[in-house]
């Protein structure tokens, strides 16, 4: 009876500590708008720095190259939106990283809360008009959760230490 009782307690402590989430994710259908492919590249970007690393010197107007994968939030990709969250894999693990963690939803990285002020960039694409263009980035060269990404860009004027904002000019997919 006391073996049972251990074995109890040691799963409820597992479990208490797991990022598992019990509820079955959505299966999100996205049309990649093809006007976007304009702002990918095949070619790989140089001089690319970790976000936790841009963070301390990133000022509105720099122009600015970070690398890191598509995480951080369960919802990554803005709805209706030419924008997403990049997490930075120096802070950030998504959960299927862990060992024994069957969360359905990884890229939410919902282990590491804490990291997530100094792990995640927003990154947009403007329009002529100064505006977030309309439409999804999802599924564009084969972009999507998880996906590792450098973008090339500039620091938007709202950009603050607290929420770093990045308008894409290019974007470059890394093949899985």
């Amino acid at each position: 009876m006391k073996t049972i009782y251990l074995l109890t307690l040691a799963f409820a402590a597992f479990a208490a500590t797991s990022c598992e989430k019990t509820e079955t994710a959505a299966v999100e259908t996205t049309t990649p708008d093809p006007a976007f492919e304009a702002y990918f590249t095949d070619e790989t970007i140089a001089d690319a720095k970790p976000i936790h690393v841009a963070r301390t010197t990133a000022a509105p107007g720099d122009e600015i190259v970070l690398s890191g994968r598509i995480m951080g939030r369960e919802k990554v990709f803005v709805d209706g939106r030419a924008s997403f969250l990049l997490g930075d894999p120096e802070k950030l693990t998504p959960c299927n990283e862990r060992p024994g963690d069957k969360c359905e939803t990884p890229w939410d990285a919902c282990c590491d809360n804490e990291m997530k002020p100094v792990g995640l960039a927003s990154i947009q694409i403007l329009g002529e008009d100064g505006r977030v263009l309309s439409g999804t980035l999802k599924g564009t060269k084969g972009i999507r959760e998880l996906s590792t990404v450098t973008v090339s860009g500039t620091v938007d004027q709202s950009s603050t230490e607290e929420n770093l904002v990045i308008n894409a000019a290019k974007i470059h997919v890394e093949k899985p």
